[in-house]
């Protein structure tokens, strides 16, 4: 992951703004994915920046990338949670509005890079954390489900239903843990000694 992106822990959240409107959110959300929208946006928190940018003439220094969002209104940031770049994600999954967030992984450039650092994370929203245990086109990664189970935040339901599909090195490491919910500890347990019966 790239150097200049402040890790969800300690990402400053954007502020928020009173008039907050879900429907609209959908409302918008619908017309960005249509292409009918007008909502205008920085081209820098579009376009992912190059692997290897060429040095660039000196220019005025901008306001950090989280203070420029933060100043954003719903349907700037609506857009920029279907449409930014990398940067531009990692930020508005620590917005205020949950629709937000959840548009992020509508994002079609997101990356498995980036849904597994959000399933990681302690801090990410449980709701964001159930939409993906219930994502199949998420979920069917290995590593994705292994971090939902790992991660204490994931809904227990999920968590246990994932459980399931680990393999016997997992399972083993989970049934010792102390990081996630006693329950599931249980049912790694329970679920390796099933395995271990059906050997002998």
């Amino acid at each position: 992951m790239s150097a200049r992106l402040t890790t969800l822990a300690t990402m400053p959240e954007p502020h928020p703004h009173p008039s907050e409107d879900p429907a609209l959110v959908v409302a918008i959300a619908e017309q960005v994915v249509a292409g009918k929208d007008t909502i205008k946006v920085p081209v820098a928190m579009v376009d992912e920046p190059p692997t290897s940018p060429a040095p660039a003439p000196e220019k005025p220094r901008e306001p950090a990338l989280w203070m420029q969002i933060r100043a954003m209104n719903q349907s700037e940031r609506t857009k920029l949670a279907l449409r930014g770049n990398k940067e531009a994600r990692m930020i508005l999954l620590r917005d205020v509005s949950p629709q937000i967030q959840r548009l992020v992984l509508k994002n079609p450039r997101i990356s498995e890079e980036e849904i597994l650092m959000i399933c990681k994370d302690r801090n990410t929203d449980e709701e964001i954390l159930s939409e993906l245990a219930d994502n199949r086109d998420w979920n069917k990664l290995y590593a994705v489900r292994s971090a939902l189970v790992e991660n204490a935040r994931t809904p227990v339901a999920k968590a246990l239903r994932l459980l399931a599909t680990l393999d016997e090195k997992d399972l083993s490491r989970l049934a010792k843990s102390k990081a996630v919910p006693n329950i599931v500890a249980v049912q790694a347990r329970r679920l390796l000694t099933q395995l271990r019966d059906r050997r002998h």
